[in-house]
């Protein structure tokens, strides 16, 4: 299983299209790339495309379009996380019998095949079979940035209170995920309880967040949101101090980390960073983990503001260090405890200036 592509309901397609493009580094692709998405007089759609990432903005024409009723009732957001499979006619049999929502049959179209199923709250998965070489789409616009991505590296879902094991569930049973790490975040004000899913033998990743007090960040998505949904979508770059760089140039606004989390960075003594990597890092205001028992296991992390007018969606930037071990190259997995906090409390930081959260 892979990340096929995202879809977004938004106010102007056109709009969040050259945004993506100037601020981000994407470019414009021909609409034929959004084949499960049936042809509209009441829809405009725009796609971008960077690395393996594609992004699909559909936006209303008119009143009867499916995105006016949707905004009607929540912000711009994400509506459709669509997953590619190997053979997409057996995940949907296993789907049906664990009594999964079907939205659309099974379609076919030459050797592509796809359906879809309705997931947690608005949130909704087409499922995706399709040869490798019918994601080779031209250009309909040139990069504005030099910022190349690799590819999504992991879906933030955010989930009411005491809904957390019953999404769990649902995307155990439904889809075949299994659960990774499992984090609870306390600060003084708020906190939140998060479990990690995976697809075997993948690198598709869903954390799943759940609000554990009622001024929490998880909680505040949810009153803006109108329910659960995406709050964010973490992007892998295999130079994130270059790709930082670049985005503020264009900008793009990020999360502001205090000059004191670098100096007690410095005071760890397990750390495998240069004081040039460590510099770099700071200016940038990047975030960096790594496992005790594997200090070169780096990860590092940062969050864009909010994207919409309200703030219920973010971008990561993350990047996962490459390390060796008995002559076998690694790449650094999973969630760091220590970053995940930090982003919390990055996020909190955000939340006192919007006056939601009570100092």
């Amino acid at each position: 299983m892979q990340i096929d592509h995202i879809h977004f309901y938004v106010e102007d397609a056109r709009q969040s299209r050259d945004w993506f493009i100037q601020k981000m580094g994407f470019y414009s692709i021909p609409n034929e790339f959004c084949f499960t998405i049936a042809p509209s007089n009441h829809t405009h759609i725009e796609v971008v495309a960077n690395g393996s990432i594609y992004l699909v903005f559909s936006a209303p024409l008119n009143d009867f379009s499916p995105v006016y009723q949707f905004l009607s009732a929540h912000p711009p957001g994400v509506v459709d996380v669509a997953f590619g499979v190997e053979d997409v006619e057996t995940v949907m049999k296993r789907a049906i019998a664990q009594g999964a929502n079907v939205l659309q049959p099974l379609q076919t179209q030459g050797s592509l095949k796809w359906s879809q199923i309705a997931a947690w709250g608005t949130l909704r998965h087409t499922l995706v079979e399709r040869q490798a070489n019918s994601l080779i789409v031209g250009k309909t616009s040139d990069n504005a940035l030099n910022v190349t991505f690799s590819r999504i590296d992991h879906v933030v879902l955010n989930v009411a209170l005491g809904d957390l094991e019953r999404a769990v569930d649902w995307y155990e049973t439904v889809l075949g995920f299994e659960p990774q790490q499992m984090f609870a975040i306390k600060t003084d004000r708020s906190g939140l309880c998060s479990r990690v899913m995976r697809y075997p033998n993948s690198r598709v990743q869903l954390p799943i967040n759940e609000p554990t007090s009622n001024n929490s960040q998880i909680q505040e998505f949810l009153d803006l949101n109108r329910g659960a949904g995406v709050q964010h979508i973490a992007i892998h770059t295999e130079n994130i101090v270059d790709a930082i760089a670049q985005l503020r140039h264009a900008g793009l606004s990020f999360l502001n980390v205090p000059a004191t989390y670098y100096t007690q960075l410095r005071q760890r003594l397990d750390c495998a960073l240069s004081e040039s990597q460590l510099n770099a890092i700071a200016a940038q205001q990047i975030l960096v983990d790594w496992q005790s028992d594997l200090p070169e296991a780096v990860l590092l992390q940062t969050f864009t503001q909010p994207v919409f007018e309200q703030p219920t969606f973010f971008f990561e930037l993350i990047e996962r260090h490459t390390y060796q071990v008995a002559d076998r190259l690694h790449q650094a997995q999973g969630f760091g405890e220590g970053n995940f906090r930090a982003l919390f409390e990055a996020i909190e930081r955000e939340q006192l200036k919007r006056g939601s959260l009570k100092s």
